[in-house]
């Protein structure tokens, strides 16, 4: 695939394949009802989820120099934001999201990897996920 893809569409591409992977994980849990499916899935996708995690990463040094080149180049093409969220979460979402596209479409086993490094850190967090 080409990655010259511009930041937006590889975090479109990395929303998509995050998406997928939290509904299976979810699965996996032997969670069946459609309204608990969604509300957990809420947990680990929400703006503020994924902003979370995206710090998370960077802070405890769990991506290279590289990964983070990947995640300023989404983080700085995403805008002025939404309604629903401040521009700084949306910003580090977006930036995951850009992270994991770029892997998905480049190094799938390591997209996998972070993703599943993310879901740990939402499991064992106290914070709800919703946007603020």
């Amino acid at each position: 695939m080409d990655v010259d893809l511009n930041g937006l569409t590889l975090a479109y591409i990395g929303d998509a394949y995050y998406e997928l992977k939290v509904r299976m994980y979810l699965i996996d849990k032997k969670l069946t009802h459609v309204n608990d499916l969604h509300k957990q899935a809420i947990r680990f996708s929400s703006g503020t989820a994924q902003a979370k995690i995206m710090t998370y990463l960077i802070d405890s040094s769990k991506i290279t120099e590289d990964e983070i080149d990947l995640f300023k180049r989404g983080r700085n093409a995403s805008g002025p934001g939404r309604k629903n969220i401040d521009a700084k979460t949306y910003h580090l979402a977006t930036g995951f999201e850009t992270l994991i596209g770029s892997l998905y479409l480049n190094q799938q086993s390591r997209a996998d990897e972070l993703i599943q490094c993310g879901i740990n850190y939402i499991e064992k967090g106290d914070f709800n996920g919703k946007n603020s």
